[in-house]
């Protein structure tokens, strides 16, 4: 419902998913051109989307496959407080997107609840505070645009506490916005004048944690 508010319609636009964007884009993608979902290599890759050809990729959120100005947007689901440098990634993120390219990205808020509860989704990794998150986009040659506030209800099992959690959406959004669970912030590719740097030589690999066993695509199953 928040990242509704902020996202308008992307027709004949290309559409990256970052980090655990996969509800999202299965949303949002029918409006794309095409739609890619690309999972940090910390997280691991699954097969999607289901029932064809897979569009997902094992990355290096510093060092993603693709070429310049090659994407419209791009959605960021709880992956910048995992980044092991926030500033690189976005700077990788800012060269693959076009002229005028969109990035949406949905962090921990760091006054919130959910970022202090370690048995939450958002207990883990850096929060952030929608100055912080203001400010590391700006150093980044991105313009902060359009914001939105989500989570408001408290993180429990509580099966009354999920029946009211649409009354608490729509009650937090007005009486405690501050505490929201997580923050959405809507940014612009800022364009500057280039200037030459040196061409950075990638030290990463990647490395399988288990032994490499077959797994059938879903076009196999097919």
């Amino acid at each position: 419902m928040a990242l509704s508010s902020i996202w308008a319609r992307m027709p004949e636009e290309r559409l990256v998913g970052l980090g655990y964007a996969v509800p999202y884009l299965d949303r949002f993608r029918a409006d794309t051109e095409r739609t890619f979902a690309f999972m940090p290599a910390g997280q691991g890759a699954v097969n999607w989307p289901m029932g064809s050809a897979s569009a997902t990729a094992l990355i290096f959120d510093e060092e993603l496959p693709l070429p310049d100005s090659s994407i419209d947007r791009v959605l960021m689901v709880h992956s910048l407080e995992f980044a092991e440098s926030p500033r690189e990634t976005l700077k990788e993120l800012w060269r693959v997107l076009a002229p005028g390219g969109r990035l949406v990205i949905v962090v921990p808020n760091r006054t919130g609840v959910w970022a202090r509860m370690e048995h939450t989704p958002f207990g883990s990794g850096r929060p952030y505070s929608r100055g912080q998150l203001t400010s590391l986009l700006r150093e980044t040659n991105f313009t902060p645009g359009a914001t939105a506030e989500a989570l408001f209800f408290p993180p429990s099992k509580l099966r009354t506490v999920l029946r009211l959690r649409r009354a608490f959406e729509r009650v937090g959004r007005t009486l405690w916005p501050a505490f929201s669970g997580v923050i959405i912030v809507e940014a612009q590719k800022r364009l500057y004048q280039g200037l030459p740097v040196a061409v950075r030589a990638s030290r990463r690999v990647f490395v399988p944690v288990l032994a490499p066993r077959g797994i059938p695509t879903t076009r196999d199953g097919a």
